[in-house]
């Protein structure tokens, strides 16, 4: 009996090494004597007890890792980067799995290749660059980056998900001399716009004045026109009227003289009432005012000659 339950322990033992659990995630490389054997997913497993044995779980989620370095521009200015690298295995198969588990002798090796591989492909990308087109430069980096580096990881068994340059920085001296150019762009800019603001004020004032010139020599044209024919319109009219009342006084045997007369003093009175002057100077004696009728007789006879 004793024999019986020591063999049945060591059965049970012997069964329960062959058990093996992996999880989520994970694949396990199983070898025979030191040589690769078989992989095993994620779930219950079973290998031989004593013969197989899991030499490495290999894990296919994305890892990630942060770098930080310096590299040199093409005109001698340090940049110093901090960025964010992403991979992961690139598929379940079993030769991709084999290049995992045998390519590297561990995970910090892995690591280790990757890092100097990516700082070492941005290098040499920014020392083709002048520090003046880096901080413009982030997308061609990181597909150059790519470009250069997924070939290599593809042998390896892994493949480069994303690479974020979360920050670019230069010299304490390269950046207060970049924040001065820039500071004086930007006075260099609003000098510029200044100046054609005011060019554009001047030259529409000087339109707009140009235009009222314009439209006040036009309006005192038309003023003077109309004033003219107002002028000549009052002409004709007195005429028409002395004519007429002239003609009544002949046909009542009457001198025309006293229409003169008769305006002479309607002009006065018109002075009179409607001057904006405080004075005015006539000479109201029997001489001046004869020689006004005269005058005045004098032209009504040539106005007569020339209608005749």
């Amino acid at each position: 009996m004793i024999i019986i339950i020591t063999l049945s322990i060591i059965a049970l033992a012997i069964i329960f090494m062959g058990i093996v659990t992996v999880q989520q995630g994970n694949i396990a490389v199983i070898s025979m004597f030191g040589k690769y054997s078989r992989i095993l997913y994620p779930g219950l497993n079973f290998k031989i007890p004593l013969i197989e044995s899991v030499f490495k779980t290999i894990s296919i989620q994305n890892r990630s890792i942060e770098l930080e370095f310096q590299a040199i521009t093409i005109d001698q200015a340090n940049v110093y980067f901090k960025s964010m690298l992403l991979y992961s295995v690139i598929n379940q198969e079993e030769n991709t799995i084999i290049n995992v588990a045998y390519k590297f002798i561990d995970a910090e090796s892995l690591m280790q290749t990757i890092v100097r591989t990516v700082e070492g492909s941005i290098r040499s990308f920014v020392a083709t660059k002048k520090q003046s087109e880096i901080l413009s430069l982030r997308k061609e980096i990181v597909s150059y980056v790519k470009d250069q580096i997924d070939q290599v990881m593809e042998e390896w068994g892994y493949h480069l998900q994303d690479l974020q340059l979360n920050d670019i920085t230069f010299d304490e001296v390269i950046l207060k001399s970049m924040s001065q150019v820039v500071a004086s762009n930007n006075l260099k800019a609003a000098a510029e716009n200044e100046g054609q603001a005011l060019l554009i004020t001047k030259t529409k004032a000087a339109e707009a004045e140009g235009n009222a010139i314009k439209i006040s020599a036009s309006a005192e044209k038309e003023a003077a026109k109309l004033r003219g024919q107002g002028v000549a319109l009052f002409r004709q009219e007195v005429a028409k009227g002395m004519s007429d009342a002239a003609r009544e006084m002949q046909q009542a045997n009457l001198d025309t003289s006293v229409i003169l007369f008769s305006m002479w003093t309607e002009a006065i009175k018109q002075f009179g009432e409607q001057s904006n002057g405080n004075v005015i100077f006539l000479d109201g004696s029997p001489d001046n005012m004869q020689r006004t009728m005269q005058q005045m007789m004098s032209v009504n006879k040539l106005e007569t000659k020339k209608r005749q």
